[in-house]
């Protein structure tokens, strides 16, 4: 796997930063960020995604919270900042 960083958020303490990488090889993002709480996630199920997919959260995913200030780290197709 070759990653490659795409940012931090500005200004965090040392243990506790939302960071992006890219996967250089699939195009993938992975993220640390902030875990959506209980009440976000239920919001999200509430308000669903498409009509027959069921809204739970697999055990093998889960769903972020991305600040704002993060989406600028976002890449473009090209795979450049956006």
């Amino acid at each position: 796997m070759r990653l490659r960083f795409l940012g931090i958020i500005p200004n965090t303490p040392g243990n506790e930063s939302p960071t992006m990488w890219v996967d250089e090889d699939t195009g993938d993002l992975l993220i640390q960020s902030y875990k959506a709480t209980d009440e976000e996630v239920a919001a999200c199920q509430a308000v669903g995604s498409i009509p027959g997919h069921g809204t739970d959260v697999p055990d093998h995913e889960t769903i972020i919270r991305l600040p704002k200030v993060m989406r600028q780290f976002l890449p473009n197709d090209e795979g450049t900042r956006g």
